[in-house]
């Protein structure tokens, strides 16, 4: 088992950072009146684990006995959608926006059939179930207009606990109905301090600090990236003297690649040769918006000051039309020839300028 799954903490009080956020959660568990719960904040800043941890304060450790199940669910179409779900007697865990457009039609199934059941266990502290549902800042329009009309008709029996990156993308009357809890990124001083756990739970040595800093300065935030690199050294290095080589991961590798040819050459045929970078990079399952985000990264990194505000600007346009779209190498493909443009017409200004000066 990978460490950052095998000493992932089990309770609040054996969380290492946000303290004040988690005896907050712990009183909110105590008290009888547990409301909707929507967190939100970084990739790797611990949501899920919070999550986890708040369950087991409701219900106790039998939360923890848990199993894998795949639902296939029926649109009006008679389609067959195929959902993996996580549940306990407790609880309930799934990420509706694995089915794109018909999120909705699982989001009410499930929650019809979880809110009009009882909870089975007559032992158990809580007499609701709760609902986790990850992604929730992926869902459309239709699913979270649905997901609102039942937080306010099953309450008496069901929690809905939302995980999301953001609540931009949220609809107003779910955040209303819900108490945000903000799970900010940790700080340097806080991921070295779970880093020398880790290393002292795995029996591992001490942690020498420039290669705590390294990891920390390569992570920037995300904890679990952080106890995964940091897995992977030690298994390189045991020792982890000397200068650190950390090792990007292939797909960062190959989304700064494409970056590098939008800006060699802007020509039909390099668009078609980016776009079969994308194609591959879509095949292996990396989700649209992390390419557009990771490739826009690298292209402002080599282009002129006065570009990269516009190229980031397209960026955004071009993610949320993903969102709303069902064809994602379209929005991808029309972002990298808008890039071209940009990039293009800048020289061409530039050479312009130039003739007319020695002119």
């Amino acid at each position: 088992m990978l460490w950052v799954d095998q000493y992932r903490p089990k309770t609040l009080k054996d969380l290492h950072y946000h303290e004040g956020l988690s005896q907050r959660l712990k009183s909110l568990a105590a008290s009888g009146d547990f409301p909707h719960m929507l967190f939100y904040g970084p990739s790797g800043a611990g949501k899920k684990t919070r999550i986890a941890c708040t369950l087991r304060e409701l219900f106790g450790p039998g939360v923890e006995k848990l199993k894998i199940d795949q639902r296939v669910f029926l649109t009006p179409s008679r389609k067959k959608l195929d959902v993996n779900i996580v549940q306990s007697n407790y609880h309930i865990e799934l990420t509706p926006s694995e089915v794109g457009n018909y999120d909705r039609v699982v989001i009410q199934e499930i929650l019809k059939e979880i809110a009009q059941t009882q909870q089975v266990d007559l032992n158990a502290k809580q007499r609701f179930k709760v609902v986790i549902i990850n992604e929730a800042d992926s869902l459309s329009r239709d699913a979270q207009a649905a997901l609102r009309r039942t937080m306010e008709k099953y309450m008496s029996n069901m929690r809905i606990i939302l995980c999301a990156n953001s609540t931009s993308r949220l609809i107003a009357p779910i955040k209303s109905r819900c108490l945000l809890i903000r799970v900010a990124a940790p700080n340097h001083k806080e991921m070295k301090t779970v880093l020398e756990y880790v290393a002292q739970s795995a029996r591992a040595g001490k942690i020498p600090d420039e290669a705590a800093e390294d990891i920390v300065r390569d992570s920037n935030g995300n904890m679990r990236k952080a106890i995964l690199v940091f897995e992977a050294l030690k298994m390189q290095t045991p020792d982890l003297s000397g200068p650190l080589s950390i090792a990007k991961p292939d797909w960062e590798t190959y989304c700064h690649k494409v970056g590098d040819m939008i800006l060699q050459e802007q020509t039909p045929q390099r668009v078609m040769d980016v776009r079969a970078k994308l194609y591959e990079l879509l095949s292996h399952c990396i989700p649209p918006t992390i390419i557009i985000k990771t490739v826009a990264e690298r292209v402002v990194q080599g282009v002129d000051e006065s570009l990269k505000a516009d190229i980031m600007h397209w960026a955004a346009i071009y993610e949320n039309r993903m969102r709303i779209g069902s064809k994602k190498i379209y929005h991808l493909e029309a972002w990298v020839v808008k890039v071209m443009s940009l990039y293009k017409h800048f020289f061409y200004d530039m050479d312009m300028s130039g003739f007319e000066d020695g002119f």
